[in-house]
């Protein structure tokens, strides 16, 4: 089976399930497994995907997604183009562990799919501390963006022995006012900044902030960069990020 991926999720979901062979083209910004990815054909970052390019690659499948905001519109150009894809929009863990069973089926390898989720939920065993420390995880520094109850991230925090100080507010994701974030009073805040490399990330953006000066994350230097790709991509490697949530949960 020939299969695009427009997303760097899917892309890891695919070789997490054995099949990588299946791959002949991805989104530019798939970088993992880096073996893997480097040598197949680029059809566009996720915004601006180069649609002939993908219908030129002949795909069975075209694995898309409706969790970037706007890739809606390659969604609605694949249909028109008649091109059969799967776009899953996964919100909570769960979702995430339904979407890896939903492509290994679509790839006839049920039994990998299976198997990919089981290790996740291996690796992810629920943390149940005495105290829940509070850890704001900060998608976007200006302005300050946050994840909501609707995250996989708030499962993961809560599966970590933490807590999102968000989790009530019903989105996806929230901009929050820096007395929202003194009234929420994060024992720890991890920089996980959408579409920015890790060695991008800058702790002294969020020490400068003078608002954020009394808070008691900031003033023991509880300031964590994890990966977006551990946390922002709904695939196999969220359980790193678990790994990093859990490691600051237990220092705070």
């Amino acid at each position: 089976m020939r299969v695009v991926s427009l997303t760097c999720s899917n892309t890891e979901i695919v070789c997490a399930l054995g099949l990588a062979d299946h791959l002949v083209g991805v989104d530019d910004h798939s970088d993992y497994p880096e073996p893997i990815v480097t040598r197949l054909p680029r059809v566009g970052p996720d915004l601006s995907i180069d649609l002939d390019a993908v219908a030129a690659l002949r795909p069975d499948l075209v694995l898309a997604s409706l969790t970037v905001p706007g890739h809606e519109r390659i969604v609605a150009a694949l249909t028109q183009r008649g091109l059969p894809f799967l776009a899953p929009e996964p919100v909570s863990l769960l979702d995430v562990y339904r979407d890896v069973r939903a492509i290994a089926g679509a790839l006839d390898a049920l039994e990998a799919g299976e198997r990919v989720v089981a290790e996740l939920l291996a690796a992810m065993p629920p943390q149940s501390p005495q105290r829940r420390p509070r850890i704001l995880v900060e998608w976007w520094p200006k302005p300050v963006i946050v994840p909501g109850r609707d995250s996989w991230v708030t499962d993961l925090l809560t599966l970590a022995g933490a807590e999102n100080p968000f989790a009530t507010r019903p989105v996806k994701s929230t901009p929050v006012s820096d007395q929202e974030v003194l009234e929420a009073a994060p024992d720890a805040i991890v920089i996980a900044w959408c579409g920015v490399p890790l060695h991008r990330y800058r702790r002294d953006i969020v020490q400068r902030r003078p608002a954020w000066a009394g808070l008691d994350a900031i003033r023991a230097d509880r300031i964590f960069p994890v990966s977006e790709a551990f946390l922002g991509r709904p695939g196999p490697r969220l359980r790193e990020g678990y790994d990093a949530l859990r490691a600051i949960a237990a220092g705070c």
